[in-house]
């Protein structure tokens, strides 16, 4: 893998829109790009993880509804709406892959919650509870870490996800950036889309 090129995109936090420069890594043997996405991004969404993060676990474990979630988030509702729309129709498949990564880092079984949005919300928090026992994820926060064990595609419409592959050989600790990166953010993760590069293997 070496650095080739990248692309600019905005980030939303807290109502305020910046731009930043997402790098690419191109493996010199399939010839397949593949992008170095900060934790706190989400592939193909506006705001950072932990502002989607904030609405889905207020509304998913019953504090209050979408439009005051959003209103909180600075965010609108139609948006909020929509993150909740797609963290729900994956919930089971969320909350099978984190269960799952939990037990594989030395956590226990959750326990049920009501609906599957709220054992999916469970089943997240088991996970990173777990992860803190290692070195580098617990100064992520809950959203961060679920951002890039997911690749940044915790709700994205279509996606294979490192985090369905459970194994201490496919979990890596968080990424130190690079020197030029520094000021952006403090930890990167690899985009999900370098899990499918087979060559050489």
């Amino acid at each position: 893998m070496g650095l080739w090129s990248g692309y600019w995109r905005y980030v939303r936090a807290a109502g305020r829109c910046r731009k930043m420069f997402v790098p690419r890594e191109r493996c010199g043997c399939c010839r397949v790009s593949h992008a170095l996405l900060p934790a706190f991004v989400l592939a193909w969404r506006l705001d950072t993880a932990e502002t989607v993060g904030a609405v889905i676990e207020q509304v998913a474990g019953g504090s209050c509804g979408a439009r005051p979630a959003a209103e909180r988030a600075r965010v609108p509702h139609t948006t909020a709406r929509g993150w909740l729309r797609r963290f729900r129709s994956r919930a089971a498949e969320t909350e099978v892959a984190f269960a799952a990564l939990a037990v594989e880092l030395g956590g226990e079984a959750i326990r049920p919650a009501p609906g599957a949005a709220g054992l999916a919300l469970a089943a997240i928090r088991a996970a990173f509870e777990a992860a803190c026992a290692l070195p580098g994820w617990a100064g992520l926060g809950v959203w961060r870490f679920a951002s890039s064990v997911s690749g940044g595609r915790l709700i994205a419409a279509n996606a294979t996800s490192p985090f369905l592959i459970v194994g201490r050989r496919r979990f890596m600790p968080p990424i130190p950036p690079l020197p030029a990166l520094r000021r952006q953010t403090a930890w990167i993760t690899r985009s999900s889309r370098r899990w499918r590069c087979t060559a050489g293997r």
